[in-house]
């Protein structure tokens, strides 16, 4: 039943995880209106499998990190009940985040369900040096670098727009997915009523839009003979792939490390099942993350969606091949809200509240796992 327990859990955090961070990779793509939302999300699931798959050879360091081991001893790690209140413990955590549509870590909410379930069990006794510098340090550095690489990237792409001649247009969305370029905007209304009203081209008519929001900027030109606007696309969509991809490679490992513990699963079969459930996850619960992320933390044009993807793709992959358990989630929010400053168009009250989350994740996760812990104990 125990074992059983491990199993369940573990696909229970699989599910959890993917709802909350399958979207995050494909989340400019959304955003900048370069995709539908069934097209990001399927772009974004096919990519984050394959990276689920290609953990098993690239990223098996993050495998022993996350068991458990080294935190507590190992005779605990190696333990079904202390596997599964880990598992159950950060699963119900990143849920309730989903529930309020928030972007939050799975890895903070292992963190914090190894810590509450290890007090169980060890009391004051968890080495908490090793988790400073395998977990807490990388976390913290993490949404760091990824504002501070965001900044220059941008204003170098920005520069080399200007010098090969390339303009941006801003575009209205007028049937939910035709982008039309609008000859002048111009905004009207104050507060909350606030509303653009803008020309088009090329017949001239004017439209009211609800919201400056929903007013988009597309590049115009060319590069080496090809259009501008092709060539950012196609990248845009490779970049989220990456993500994607990267994300996969990153997590799966995370709760792979829970069943391997307890030689629950053949490694191979343990990556499809976590594969499969991740996939699962975002494709049935994604949607108020997804326009979290998309929409409520900054608004994005093509170039500026793009640089966020190269340099979330670019950290994500690196840490994993390093070993370093770095957020997806972190990494991903910190290069959209380095494109917010930027362009000044960051929701300070949407960070506020995925900050605010972020603090809470290890305490809640401790209180869960440490209860689902005690509960198993009383059981087993």
């Amino acid at each position: 039943m125990l074992l059983a327990a491990v199993f369940l859990g573990a696909l229970f955090l699989a599910y959890a995880n993917g709802a909350n961070d399958n979207f995050k990779g494909v989340a400019t793509l959304y955003g900048s209106y370069t995709a539908s939302y069934r097209v990001a999300l399927f772009i974004g699931t096919i990519a984050t499998f394959a990276g689920s798959l290609s953990a098993l050879f690239i990223a098996s360091d993050l495998i022993k990190t996350f068991s458990g081991s080294g935190v507590v001893p190992p005779e605990v790690a190696g333990s079904p009940i202390f596997a599964a209140s880990v598992a159950i413990g950060a699963a119900a955590t990143v849920l309730l985040a989903t529930r309020f549509g928030l972007p939050v870590s799975t890895t903070h909410a292992l963190i914090g369900a190894i810590l509450g379930a290890g007090w169980v069990s060890v009391g004051t006794h968890l080495d908490l040096d090793i988790l400073g510098r395998s977990f807490v340090l990388p976390l913290l550095l993490s949404p760091l670098l990824a504002v501070a690489l965001a900044l220059p990237l941008y204003s170098f792409l920005h520069h080399a727009a200007e010098r090969f001649a390339i303009r941006r247009d801003t575009c209205v969305c007028l049937d939910g997915s035709q982008l039309i370029p609008v000859r002048h905007l111009q905004m009207a209304g104050t507060g909350e009523s606030h509303f653009a009203v803008a020309t088009l081209e090329p017949s001239g008519q004017l439209v009211t839009v609800g919201s400056h929001r929903q007013c988009v900027e597309k590049y115009q030109g060319r590069v080496v003979g090809v259009p501008v606007r092709a060539l950012t696309d196609g990248l845009h969509f490779l970049s989220a792939a990456a993500v994607s991809y990267a994300r996969g490679l990153n997590d799966t490992p995370k709760l792979l490390g829970l069943l391997l513990v307890v030689e629950l699963l053949d490694l191979r079969f343990g990556v499809l099942m976590i594969a499969g459930a991740m996939a699962a996850g975002g494709l049935i619960n994604a949607r108020k993350v997804a326009m979290a992320m998309s929409r409520r933390i900054s608004r994005m044009n093509d170039g500026q969606a793009l640089t966020a993807n190269l340099v979330t793709a670019f950290l994500v992959i690196v840490a994993s091949r390093l070993g370093a358990p770095v957020s997806t989630t972190q990494v991903s929010v910190g290069a959209i809200a380095g494109i917010g400053i930027v362009n000044r168009s960051l929701d300070r009250t949407m960070v506020g509240a995925i900050l605010t989350f972020w603090l809470l994740t290890v305490p809640i996760a401790f209180a869960l796992a440490l209860d689902a812990n005690l509960l198993l104990r009383a059981i087993g």
